[in-house]
């Protein structure tokens, strides 16, 4: 196995400006149009979801989506719907594993996605962001999800939310802006996969990087 990169910034701390880009984003409505293929997307996912009344997970950002597939497979009595803005990256999946029949990946892009989640008032019972790009250089601020516009609306699902990094700044900028939106104070914590659940996961770990998370419960959100 080919050892993952270690992240590298020159960013040493929270982002300077963090806070401020939070507060814009809170007080301004997002008016970015929601494209038709992603309304297209969301009518299959509203289909789905009203097939039968199990929970729901949601697993942003999946990748190949074996992560929605392990998902699927420790939470058998709700549903896992995965989805990844790479086609590409999601076609691996069916070549590589068996998906369980609780379990959907599609390709949606998150900022139409959430919004049309939350417009609609179709909430997760759980929402997992595996291992975001970093976006690790100071001018990216915007980039990482708590610094995107769509923030407010990833915090309005609500849900258990999880977070998982291999770099400690992002996760301690995203529990920030979490207690930020919220008013609940989010901690962050090392975390060790006894089964890692995704092909990133499992690389980051034996390559010797250390992991970090964050869990918050947003369901009164």
């Amino acid at each position: 196995m080919i050892p993952s990169r270690r992240i590298t910034s020159s960013q040493t701390g929270t982002h300077r400006h963090l806070q401020a880009v939070v507060d814009k984003h809170l007080a301004t409505a997002w008016q970015k149009p929601i494209s038709d293929y992603s309304r297209e997307v969301f009518a299959r996912v509203e289909h789905w979801l009203a097939h039968d009344d199990r929970p729901w997970i949601l697993d942003s950002g999946c990748g190949t989506g074996e992560s929605s597939a392990r998902l699927a497979e420790l939470f058998p009595d709700s549903k896992v719907l995965g989805f990844d803005r790479s086609q590409a990256r999601l076609a691996r999946l069916s070549r590589k594993t068996t998906v369980p029949e609780n379990c959907l990946t599609i390709r949606a892009n998150a900022d139409d996605l959430w919004r049309q989640l939350v417009t609609a008032n179709v909430k997760p019972t759980r929402h997992y962001l595996f291992y975001p790009n970093p976006y690790p250089k100071p001018a990216q601020l915007n980039q990482r999800w708590h610094g995107s516009p769509v923030f407010p609306y990833l915090v309005a699902l609500g849900g258990n939310l999880e977070l998982r990094s291999n770099w400690s700044i992002y996760v301690e900028e995203f529990a920030a802006a979490l207690t930020q939106s919220t008013g609940i104070t989010a901690s962050v914590e090392p975390h060790v996969a006894d089964a890692p659940v995704s092909p990133f996961e499992k690389k980051y770990q034996d390559s010797g990087h250390k992991l970090w998370r964050i869990t918050i419960n947003l369901h009164n959100r």
